[in-house]
């Protein structure tokens, strides 16, 4: 299955912003998207729909933000149902993808990037996904699906 999958889209998975990025296995780098905005977790799906036709991914990722412990939180179930979600409305693969120090990460390099350059810097959630894909993309898991 592996084989097949060219190009993905990640979503760090938010209560107010889902973080959007866009990667591909040839050189396993992404690239950061505008973060959507949702409520409640719940994103615009028109806005999604618009996203995945525009990208035209083979697979799409979601973030599962787990404790240090292993251990899952609502905000893990939540991603799960997102992820769910995801496959059910646009029948693509979805793999669940560890995110933990995501977050963290992401906002050390916006800092850093910000130090050395002015100007609009990326989202810190979509800043969070890129870091996510390109994880996934340099050591693919396929077991984790939502």
């Amino acid at each position: 299955m592996l084989e097949r999958i060219h190009s993905v889209l990640g979503f760090d998975y938010g209560l107010k912003r889902i973080g959007v990025a866009t990667g591909q296995r040839i050189t396993a780098t992404a690239a950061p998207l505008n973060p959507l905005a949702a409520r409640d977790g719940v994103p615009d799906w028109a806005h999604v729909e618009t996203v995945i036709k525009e990208w035209q991914p083979h697979a799409l990722l979601v973030g599962l933000p787990l404790n240090m412990d292993d251990s899952e939180s609502e905000i893990s179930r939540l991603a799960r149902k997102f992820a769910r979600r995801l496959e059910g409305r646009f029948a693509l693969p979805v793999f669940m993808v560890d995110e933990r120090l995501t977050s963290r990460s992401a906002r050390e390099l916006l800092a850093d990037i910000g130090e050395r350059r002015k100007g609009k810097l990326p989202s810190l959630d979509s800043t969070a996904a890129v870091l996510m894909v390109e994880g996934w993309l340099s050591a693919p898991s396929l077991e984790h699906k939502p």
